[in-house]
């Protein structure tokens, strides 16, 4: 079994993705739901995902919930809410509530666009944080290279919640530097309630590279070996980025080349990866999620979700 733990859907005849700038996106400027990503992952392999928000708009996490509900293939949904409203117990309350409320695993913020650095260290951020993990759910970080050091700083102040890192905190590929996102990737995985996602890399890559037959595994590999020796195996899961992906590369692309990146890890390390680390974390087919519940065992900037 395979789980894709991180892709979106989105429909711009409901609302606009704002973010899909430059003439290198604009491939990504039309409808993708999940009809379109079901024969991808069939023939990858998948079977179940995770499907997480975009937008920061009330309204989104509700349409997922539903599309979950829908849909076999969908075992969770990311949502947002506004972690500074004061009623946010109340609103996840009423999230979990909803058609699909039971699919809803996690909450997650686009912190990547806060201009503060320390915003999840804000009072009322924290206050939020902590009502995400009185609800029993995760919380994704889409952030910045410059922003991980307040991820180390929340994850030690909550200890309670379990903080997803995706997209391996969006480190420069396309440089090849390495420092200081190393360094705070060490810190953050030295927490037991981080776990991190291999997804988004190829958005990251130099983009002469986008568009090709075949990808080269050597600009990736020293991201991939930081995290995996900084968090191993059990706490590491793979997220494919779908649709964002489709900017540099092909689904089934980015599914082999996670294989090929964890060619050397044992059956069980490459199990971990690939299905139950986000089982476990997500709480895939319970209704609850978190490190300790669930199923037992294993764009440049501008481009990623």
């Amino acid at each position: 079994m395979t789980v894709d733990a991180h892709h979106h859907v989105w429909d711009l005849s409901v609302r606009d993705q704002d973010w899909i700038k430059g003439p290198e996106l604009q491939l990504l400027r039309r409808n993708f739901t999940v009809t379109d990503l079901e024969p991808e992952a069939s023939a990858a392999g998948v079977d179940r995902t995770v499907l997480v928000q975009t937008v920061t708009v009330p309204e989104e996490t509700p349409e997922f919930l539903a599309l979950a509900a829908g849909h076999d293939l969908i075992a969770g949904v990311v949502g947002w809410t506004d972690l500074t409203r004061p009623d946010v117990t109340d609103e996840l309350a009423r999230l979990r509530e909803l058609p699909g409320g039971a699919f809803l695993k996690g909450i997650r913020h686009q912190v990547q666009g806060e201009p503060d650095p320390e915003w999840l260290l804000r009072e009322d951020v924290r206050r939020g944080l902590a009502a995400v993990a009185a609800a029993g759910l995760v919380y994704d970080l889409v952030v910045l290279p410059h922003q991980l050091p307040a991820c180390v700083r929340a994850a030690e102040a909550l200890p309670q919640l379990t903080f997803v890192l995706d997209h391996l905190g969006k480190p420069p590929v396309a440089s090849g530097a390495v420092e200081p996102w190393a360094t705070h990737i060490r810190a953050l995985s030295a927490l037991p309630n981080t776990v991190c996602k291999v997804s988004g890399m190829l958005t990251e890559a130099d983009r002469s590279l986008w568009g090709r037959d075949t990808w080269p595994l050597a600009p990736l590999r020293p991201y991939w070996d930081t995290v995996l020796n900084a968090f191993g195996p059990g706490r590491l899961m793979f997220g494919s980025d779908w649709p964002v992906c489709t900017a540099a590369g092909t689904y089934a692309q980015v599914a082999q080349l996670a294989r090929d990146l964890a060619r050397d890890l044992t059956r069980d390390e490459r199990a971990h990866l690939f299905d139950t680390t986000a089982t476990r974390v997500y709480g895939l087919g319970t209704g609850a999620s978190g490190l300790g519940t669930g199923a037992s065992g294993p764009g440049a900037h501008d481009t990623g979700r």
